[in-house]
């Protein structure tokens, strides 16, 4: 699955932000948040922890321009738990995310450039606080990955 973000590698120009979107109190739900607060910032790489309030940080975002923003979030794709995959937001509609108080689609016509989701299969989003094992080895991974780039 890290193939779906190699081409993160490619532009080693663009900066790119990434926001981590989810509820920590509904186990794999704050998948997004866990991975955004492990990202190791630098020149080109930001983090914003925003949890399930994004609409409130269109301004922060917006005044950070980056060239490319991921929003991070636990996705039904209906595959196995942990599976992952970057998309743009236009691909959103496909995909249920209804833990937010705004789509995504609709809060990425507030932002500017390239939006994109890192969508993240669930195991479970029932009340509790962690990730469930699979889906922790997954944001493990990804976590290395943007630390790398």
């Amino acid at each position: 699955m890290l193939s779906d973000l190699q081409a993160l590698r490619q532009d080693k120009n663009q900066t790119i932000l990434f926001v981590g979107i989810g509820n920590v109190l509904r186990t794999d739900d704050g998948a997004g948040v866990y991975i955004s607060q492990r990202i190791t910032e630098h020149n080109r790489i930001m983090a914003l922890t925003v949890e399930v309030s994004i609409e409130n940080y269109i301004q922060k975002i917006n005044h950070y321009s980056p060239d490319l923003i991921i929003l991070i979030d636990g996705m039904n794709f209906n595959k196995d738990p942990g599976y992952y995959n970057l998309l743009p937001v236009s691909e959103l509609m496909d995909f249920t995310t209804n833990t937010h108080n705004i789509s995504l689609r609709n809060i990425s016509e507030y932002l500017p450039g390239n939006v994109q989701i890192l969508g993240i299969q669930p195991e479970s989003i029932s009340f509790g606080e962690g990730l469930t094992p699979c889906v922790k080895k997954s944001a493990n991974e990804i976590i290395r990955f943007i630390n790398s780039l």
